[in-house]
């Protein structure tokens, strides 16, 4: 299973690669970009944030520009670059500088990664745990635990973690075990922390607040031996299952690559032969783009603006209750900050659905811009469809992070589509993403994840929402568009392709073929389980079910020209 834009998930980079090999540079830019976040990932979690990890990161990146022209099979790309990446860590421990690496405290911007996984990801409960945990493991476990994270998060497979950490398959099995046994030890010490005990508060009166080894024993024995800290209150859910399609952690902005070639600096670099947009590639920070009930599968890639294009930003702040919009240019181009400037008033909010005439033919029932239903009430019965099993082009996990990145459904069953918006790298007015070459039928069947993307955050900050905030400014969705949620489900009988034609505001997609069960579990939790709403379910069970916005039959050069009312 895998969720990177993979050279093993298809044609594309297969041919980048090799473009990239025969000296084309756009192609070398688009490798450079798509991969450099899990190139961040690997390195700061294995380094747990260290001072060292831009360094490690750039040696990475540098070598593998410097020797992709020895790399014999495009298709092993991914194996190659984790490999490269965990070499550089492994020397970078062997080297070691004037304090250890797992002990050295992070300086400057250099913060610790959990802290940045929790946060950039917003994760709560048992997923804040097991980030939090990773601090208390010693650095050759954060090693394969940064590999391990990412194999079950679908960003690598068990045979590139075994190559990347220079062992069998059945050797990392082993020793993956023995990371997770004392990566559940660790955790049992971050829920213990979190409770208050009195005699725990007593023990760690003179604790530093920094982790390491000694001191994880000598909670671990408190733990043991004390019946509050030691009781886990509610079931202990598995770290594999709490990190299937965990997101990429977002480049931080203070990371930049300098590219210094064969010594050169990067204007160095920039003489020898290196494009400007090359450089603006290795320099720009990276995104993370994220979709799902508590934020799902990972990929990220680097934010390369446009001469003479900023990026948009909204004035206002965009709630569950308003939601204001920008006209994008024709052909859905990338909207101008003067449009995301002067939002249009908030369009009318009709239900769901509008309803034609002929409301019992297919298509004739398009989404439309709809209010927030009220968080605590649950939503109505979900009609259960046939459902013979969807084939994605994709794998189990299609992470569509590009503009232009699409996936191929087929077959006949449930569809999930998770949302991550990522205005605090670029806001502005959204173009959306579209659904072309449909042969059958695909319907909007419900809306889950616990909150709509408008729905506030919470926390110090009143004006953040899934879509942005005051500081960062918002993405603002086109006129007329339906407000998207977290999760997204829909039900396909045939086959239909879904493009990202993201242009203006910084968004991803995670696409995976679901179960009923799953959607029905998922509409049907809320507050009272953690969610800020219950679902909404928008399938009336025949053809009146409302079909999506910017689906068409036609297979248009640029998918973001398909019309914003579908004609199915």
């Amino acid at each position: 299973m895998t969720t990177h834009p993979d050279a093993e998930a298809g044609g594309h980079w297969r041919a980048t690669i090799a473009d990239a090999q025969a000296g084309d540079r756009q192609a070398l830019e688009d490798l450079v970009a798509g991969w450099l976040p899990l190139v961040y990932n690997i390195v700061g979690r294995a380094l747990n944030g260290h001072a060292d990890v831009d360094d490690v990161v750039q040696e990475t990146m540098l070598r593998a520009v410097d020797r992709l022209g020895s790399l014999r099979d495009p298709d092993s790309f991914r194996s190659w670059l984790v490999a490269i990446a965990m070499r550089q860590v492994r020397d970078r421990a062997r080297r070691g500088t004037d304090r250890r690496l797992d002990e050295s405290p992070p300086s400057g911007e250099a913060a610790d990664f959990a802290e940045l996984t929790v946060l950039r990801l917003q994760l709560a409960g048992q997923r804040r745990e097991v980030a939090e945990a990773v601090r208390w493991l010693d650095a050759e476990d954060r090693q394969l635990l940064s590999l391990w994270w990412l194999e079950v998060a679908g960003e690598l497979t068990r045979r590139e973690l075994a190559a990347a950490a220079g062992i069998s398959r059945q050797h990392a099995a082993v020793r993956v075990q023995r990371v997770k046994e004392r990566l559940d030890a660790a955790r049992g010490i971050v829920r213990a922390l979190d409770r208050g005990c009195p005699g725990l508060r007593e023990l760690t009166a003179r604790w530093t607040g920094r982790p390491d080894s000694v001191w994880r024993k000598r909670l671990a024995r408190h733990i043991r031996g004390c019946p509050r800290c030691g009781d886990a209150r509610e079931p202990v859910v598995p770290a594999e299952r709490l990190l299937v399609g965990i997101a990429l952690v977002p480049v931080p902005a203070g990371l930049t690559l300098s590219l210094a070639l064969g010594g050169k600096t990067a204007a160095g670099a920039a003489s020898a032969g290196w494009s400007a947009k090359v450089l603006t590639a290795l320099t720009k920070p990276a995104v993370a783009v994220t979709a799902g009930a508590t934020l799902a599968a990972g990929g990220a890639y680097v934010v390369v603006q446009t001469p003479g294009e900023p990026p948009a930003r909204a004035a206002v702040v965009p709630t569950a209750a308003s939601a204001p919009t920008v006209s994008p240019s024709p052909s859905a181009a990338r909207p101008s900050a003067s449009a995301a400037q002067a939002p249009a008033a908030p369009s009318p909010s009709p239900p769901p659905s509008v309803t034609p005439e002929k409301a019992t033919l297919y298509g004739s029932v398009v989404d439309a811009v709809d209010r927030a239903s009220d968080p605590d009430t649950p939503p109505g019965a979900l009609p259960q469809r046939p459902a013979a099993g969807v084939t994605s082009s994709g794998g189990a996990h299609a992470t569509l992070n590009h503009r232009g990145d699409a996936v191929t459904l087929s077959g006949q069953g449930y569809v999930l589509v998770r949302w991550q918006i990522s205005p605090q790298y670029r806001s502005g007015g959204l173009v959306m993403p579209s659904w072309t070459g449909l042969r059958g039928k695909l319907f909007h069947v419900a809306s889950g994840g616990g909150r709509r993307m408008d729905d506030p955050v919470g926390g110090a900050d009143a004006t953040a929402t899934g879509m942005g905030d005051r500081s960062t400014g918002y993405a603002v969705l086109p006129p007329g568009a339906q407000q998207m949620w977290q999760n997204e489900y829909f039900h396909l009988a045939g086959t239909v392709t879904l493009t990202v034609n993201e242009r203006g505001a910084d968004y991803g997609l995670n696409v995976f073929p679901t179960t009923w069960d799953a959607v029905h579990r998922d509409v049907t939790s809320g507050p009272a389980q953690g969610a800020r709403r219950y679902g909404l379910v928008r399938d009336t069970g025949h053809d009146d079910t409302p079909v999506p916005q910017y689906v068409t039959r036609d297979t248009p050069a640029d998918p973001a020209t398909a019309p914003q009312r579908s004609g199915v």
